[in-house]
């Protein structure tokens, strides 16, 4: 059973930075390409950015290119997403998900998701 869990999340000012966390369980972290989503109220969910299997390459929406970096660490079974420079506009659930085909951008190409964690961003 595939598990995903995110961490990290909370309130912090414009400006500021918070790092997030998703630990997997499950299945070969290693074979899975990741990604984060994020979903504000009465929004859709969104991509945020996304990392393939092996690290190599990274992808980002226009809105976070520059700010937040995405990385994973293999060993440890676990995605991160450091967020810099966040803006009152970030606010929201940020989801990670696991996923092996299709494009990273697509919320269909993920199969398995976490519970999300709540990044409140204030002004």
């Amino acid at each position: 059973q595939v598990q995903l869990v995110e961490s990290g999340g909370g309130l912090v000012q414009a400006g500021g930075s918070l790092r997030l966390s998703c630990a997997a369980s499950g299945r070969t972290f290693s074979s899975y390409a990741m990604g984060w989503f994020r979903q504000a109220p009465g929004k859709e969910r969104e991509f945020v950015a996304a990392i393939s299997w092996s690290g190599e390459s990274a992808y980002y929406a226009d809105s976070v290119k520059g700010r937040f970096t995405i990385s994973r660490d293999n060993a440890k079974n676990t995605l991160y997403l450091q967020m810099n420079s966040l803006k009152p506009e970030d606010t929201a659930v940020y989801y990670c998900g696991q996923g092996d085909s299709g494009s990273y951008y697509y919320i269909g190409s993920y199969d398995y998701w976490g519970q999300g964690t709540q990044v409140t961003v204030s002004s």
